[in-house]
């Protein structure tokens, strides 16, 4: 495989608005959540979101992807009503001070929220339960807008006991496919969703680096993909178990570096949207690629053809 192979040739719509995929885009993380694992409590006021969300904007964010309720594991649940206070007036912000023209993510598996969320503008629903809570498939056809489905087995609470596979890679393109096709018998049209591998949720550091290694192989679902592994603890591993000595804090923050790398790998495997809470990093990693890449295609694929 070439490392600079075109990514595929997809695009997602949403309200008045079409994407293509077919470039890369990066995702900025904004969380309004009090006990996130990297940035908890950072963004909580409404001005502080909007203030990160146009930074981020700045940066080369495309797209940015606000999330009420933690994820990480054994994180605290949270009601609807507190769920919708922390998202729907910071998307409501984000219209008002930055414009139409931002792609709004809502990290989210709650219906309620996430149809608060849509009517205050948002465009893409970002689930990390794949749409599995009762009338999310329904809602997610409904509203006919993309979605993300991200492979996970369990809940947070419990899907580190879950993490036991023959072949994971076979696994969770297996698990994806089948969830894939029960959203779509349920109203969800193909051409909206878009599949997350789901780093950091029921894989552990070897099912990690094969998943990473191979990630093309998740192409041959014939859909988009985002890659979120920003700050996760699987880099932490890597960093550790790789002897770097620069690295001085168990802190989230110092993964950026190894994230942004691993960002790119899944460029170069097909992978069209990269989730990161360092924006302005990656996308100095994305110009890189994105211009290397273009050489790539002028001169070489040129010379090769001539010879």
């Amino acid at each position: 495989m070439s490392l600079f192979q075109p990514l595929p040739n997809y695009k997602i719509s949403s309200r008045n608005k079409t994407l293509n995929l077919s470039e890369p885009h990066i995702m900025g993380i904004l969380n309004v959540t009090p006990d996130s694992f990297s940035d908890g409590g950072r963004f909580n006021a409404v001005e502080n979101a909007v203030a990160h969300c146009q930074q981020m904007m700045d940066n080369g964010a495309t797209i940015i992807d606000i999330g009420g309720e933690s994820t990480r594991p054994n994180a605290d649940t949270v009601s609807t009503t507190e769920e919708l206070q922390r998202v729907v007036p910071v998307v409501q912000a984000i219209r008002q001070h930055c414009g139409d023209d931002i792609w709004l993510s809502i990290d989210t598996s709650n219906p309620e929220v996430m149809q608060a969320a849509f009517d205050a503008g948002a465009d893409i629903w970002n689930d990390v339960r794949a749409l599995k809570r009762t009338d999310a498939a329904e809602l997610a056809a409904s509203l006919d807008i993309p979605v993300m489905l991200m492979h996970m087995r369990g809940e947070p609470t419990t899907m580190n006991n879950l993490a036991q596979y023959d072949n994971v890679i076979d696994e969770v393109s297996t698990e994806l496919t089948t969830r894939i096709k029960e959203v779509t018998r349920l109203g969800v049209k193909q051409e909206n969703i878009i599949i997350d591998p789901g780093f950091g949720f029921a894989k552990n550091y070897e099912h990690h680096c094969a998943l990473l290694s191979q990630l093309d192989s998740l192409q041959a679902l014939g859909l988009p993909m985002m890659f979120g592994i920003s700050r996760k603890r699987f880099l932490g591993e890597v960093l550790t178990n790789s002897g770097v000595k620069t690295v001085q804090t168990t802190q989230a923050i110092e993964r950026d570096a190894v994230g942004t790398a691993a960002g790119i790998f899944a460029l170069q495997q097909g992978a069209s949207i990269i989730r990161t809470h360092n924006v302005s990093m990656m996308q100095q990693a994305v110009a890189l690629w994105s211009q290397l890449s273009a050489y790539h295609h002028e001169h070489c694929i040129i010379n090769t053809n001539t010879r």
